[in-house]
């Protein structure tokens, strides 16, 4: 069968017109729609602006959850981009002193759950109307770049298609407004923009991060040469390489993601991280004293594998659910009579979801120039743990405009450097949630920063250590919803990033729920949720999983769930789940 081949332009802008078509013809424009929740968690956030001369106002970017506006700190944020042609937004940019608001539309963190939009937006009666500017082929949009002193000035960071090369990436600059558009920096079909900075001195001088990545359903390249940093000292209408080969910036074919970010008070000093997906030197992981780990049997030997102690290894195997069938002297058995190969244990156990965990690449580095980009050095002095192999769904780097040392890094982890990124803390907390892709540090007062993640918006006061959530907007990203037939009946659900939770159809989303417990909705599993099923017999036996067929029954009532995840036989060949597995129950 041959590959589908992605939609047109001209396909997806007919699209667009027959669904505002159907939306003002449709029978259900006339029902009145009532929030049942959830909106503990929220959803993924994108991007954060706030206004440095009130920082209790700001505005809060979702991946698939438009924009919403907040003036007295988070604590109700009201949606001002709800009737345009698109609703994934990529990157905002806000100039506080007119009140003008530029949207960047299209998700630009390269996810599965990543969907594309059309081009850039501006408001300029802070969201209640907006104009398009066009750029609908750039489909991802990963920065906005104002000028800091005129209005008209703008450049727009755009990452491009997906799931498909097209020469409209790399950087566009506007210098009326937005009505017109240059296109002054392209490099490849397959290389776009996905972070750029200014100078505040200089609003001449900029740096774009410039990413190759390719997606398919079956395959993602991550990097490329063609990953870099350029430069431009003419406001943005020429570029120059600056990572190149003798800078002390990392290249070559396994360079992913890249972020900027240039030190407001000396704009000479620039931090940047890079996905490095060139291995470790210490690939290999240490055997402990009491357990085997799974990367013992990553590259085992036959004769290695039989010298294995027999009672650490059944420990081992009980512990990761092998069937029954399988003990130590029964594995050692096929392993001699060359059966199964000795790496057969690591196969069978090794998924996508390990992948995604347990990987032998660098990851984030971080570093720092500090003669404007010419030369760059590595400054974290340990490997950080921050990226795992998707790199791709992060990036962003930022310095205090008043500290040259404090250094903020986000990943799975968001962390803190108060010594110019030779070290980091982390500064996750237990009511917080991983995966963070957006970090404002005030101006004013750098121990206050507007976070976000893919668990909603978060705000502390003293340099993370405590935070409170800004998470009223229901935005999550639901795969599946099902109902039972209890009355009032409830509804399940699997959330993108944020697992499986159902709740009554009576629930009213309200804020009473801060003041009562238990929360009216109950969550029945982590990771990304995917697709749910009820027992309709009961209205209590839920089958629901995550990510790649991690699928398990559970009552609702409590107690410990039951795996459904069918293994293939030690040595054969492994199934393959998809992403969002399909799940379906007789009736």
């Amino acid at each position: 069968m041959a590959q589908v081949k992605p939609s047109t332009q001209t396909e997806r802008d007919a699209g667009i017109k027959n669904r505002k078509l159907l939306d003002d013809n449709v029978l259900l424009k006339n029902i009145k729609f009532r929030n049942i929740g959830p909106s503990a968690m929220s959803g993924r956030v994108v991007d954060v602006d706030v206004n440095p001369a009130d920082p209790t106002e700001f505005y809060v970017a979702y991946a698939s959850g438009g924009l919403w506006y907040t003036k007295n700190n988070g604590q109700s944020l009201v949606p001002v981009f709800e009737k345009e042609n698109a609703y994934s937004i990529g990157d905002i940019a806000v100039n506080w002193t007119n009140r003008t608001i530029w949207v960047g539309t299209g998700e630009s963190n390269s996810s599965r759950s990543s969907y594309a939009g059309n081009g850039i937006y501006k408001s300029t009666d802070t969201g209640k109307s907006w104009q398009y500017l066009g750029l609908n082929q750039t489909q991802h949009i990963g920065e906005i770049i104002l000028h800091p002193s005129d209005a008209n000035t703008a450049w727009v960071a755009a990452i491009g298609h997906l799931y498909s090369a097209n020469k409209e990436r790399g950087v566009y600059k506007t210098t009326d407004g937005g009505k017109t558009w240059k296109h002054t920096l392209m490099i490849d079909e397959n290389t776009g923009v996905i972070e750029m900075d200014i100078n505040p001195k200089n609003p001449d001088e900029l740096y774009s991060c410039a990413w190759y990545r390719t997606r398919s359903a079956w395959n993602f390249e991550e990097g490329g040469k063609t990953s870099g940093i350029y430069k431009s000292t003419d406001g943005g209408n020429n570029w120059k390489l600056v990572t190149t080969a003798s800078s002390g910036f990392p290249g070559g074919e396994k360079i992913g993601r890249i972020g900027v970010a240039v030190y407001a008070a000396n704009p000479a000093i620039i931090y940047a991280t890079v996905d490095n997906h060139n291995n470790r030197p210490d690939t290999a992981l240490k055997k402990t004293d009491s357990n085997y780990v799974l990367a013992n049997f990553r590259e085992i030997s036959k004769e290695n594998f039989l010298l294995l102690d027999d009672k650490k290894l059944d420990s081992f195997l009980v512990k990761n659910d092998f069937p029954e069938k399988y003990t130590a002297s029964s594995v050692k058995k096929l392993i001699s009579s060359d059966s199964i190969k000795p790496t057969a244990i690591f196969d069978y156990l090794f998924n996508a979801n390990q992948a995604l965990f347990d990987t032998p690449v660098i990851g984030c580095e971080v570093y720092r120039s500090e003669d404007a980009g010419n030369h760059w050095k590595k400054v974290n002095t340990k490997g950080l743990n921050l990226y795992n192999t998707y790199g791709y769904y992060f990036g962003k780097i930022q310095v205090a405009p008043d500290d040259e040392n404090k250094v903020t890094i986000l990943g799975f982890n968001l962390e803190l450097s108060t010594d110019g990124g030779k070290t980091f803390t982390s500064k996750d907390k237990v009511s917080t949630h991983p995966d963070w892709h957006a970090c404002w540090i005030n101006p004013l007062n750098n121990n206050h920063w507007v976070a976000g993640n893919d668990g909603g918006c978060n705000v502390t006061y003293d340099n993370g250590d405590h935070w409170f959530k800004a998470n009223t907007p229901a935005v999550g990203q639901f795969y599946n919803i099902t109902v039972d037939n209890a009355k009032p009946y409830n509804v399940y659900g699997g959330l993108q990033d944020n697992g499986v939770w159902y709740g009554s159809s009576a629930t009213k989303d309200t804020d009473q729920w801060n003041y009562e417990n238990p929360y009216p909705w109950k969550r029945m599993g982590g990771g990304d949720g995917m697709q749910t099923q009820i027992d309709l017999r009961d209205n209590k036996t839920l089958y629901s999983g995550s990510q790649f067929g991690f699928y398990s029954r559970k009552n609702t009532d409590g107690g410990k769930g039951i795996s459904i995840h069918p293994m293939h036989n030690l040595g054969a060949e492994a199934f393959r789940y998809n992403w969002q597995t399909p799940i379906l129950l007789s009736r």
